[in-house]
């Protein structure tokens, strides 16, 4: 879809179709990235530079959400808040993991989330954006370059490397059932 479809619109409309497509997943997207408190704040900010640059925005909608992701990004790095928002990225993480329905999820499912978040928290914040920019926000490695301002290449080169970091680090977590068996091949000395 084009912000431009059903004929020229005025600035205004083109402006209300823009927020009504990319209002909530920008928000979602900062919201991931500082305190709730301040995200609706920097999403306004976001859209006030939207419409002072609403010319120059892509045509298709979900090319200029990604701009938008882009504005947002730079934005957040502006106000210095680097390590704070990767602080609060490895916590929602583990925040959005089980919602209302914890009664009903197993015991395996849980571990296994809770191993995830933990090998989140050892990814570096540019690995932990790759994989966020995909996953989360739904980008394509085209878009994903695009809020990172580096060439797709180098966006699906980052998100292999994140891949792989994330699975490596699966991998080195302690296994609760490996133990015991450890234990129990050990000799043990009574004297």
């Amino acid at each position: 879809m084009s912000i431009h479809e059903m004929g020229p619109p005025g600035r205004e409309q083109r402006f209300a179709r823009l927020f009504d497509h990319a209002y909530a997943p920008v928000l979602r997207f900062v919201e991931r990235r500082v305190h709730p408190s301040h995200a609706e704040d920097l999403v306004a900010d976001v859209f006030l530079v939207a419409w002072r640059r609403l010319d120059e925005l892509p045509a298709d909608l979900d090319d200029a959400r990604a701009w938008l992701f882009g504005v947002a990004r730079r934005t957040l790095m502006a106000g210095a808040r680097g390590q704070q928002r990767q602080q609060a990225l490895a916590v929602r993480i583990a925040e959005n993991s089980f919602g209302q329905h914890v009664a009903e999820l197993d015991v395996d499912f849980v571990a296994r989330r809770l191993d995830v978040a933990q090998a989140w928290k050892r990814l570096s914040a540019l690995h932990q954006e790759a994989l966020a920019l995909t996953v989360w926000d739904g980008l394509d490695a085209p878009r994903a370059a695009q809020v990172l301002g580096i060439s797709p290449v180098a966006y699906r080169l980052r998100l292999s490397r994140a891949r792989r970091a994330l699975r490596a680090h699966l991998q080195s977590l302690p296994h609760p059932t490996a133990a015991p068996a450890a234990e129990a091949a050990t000799p043990r000395s009574t004297s």
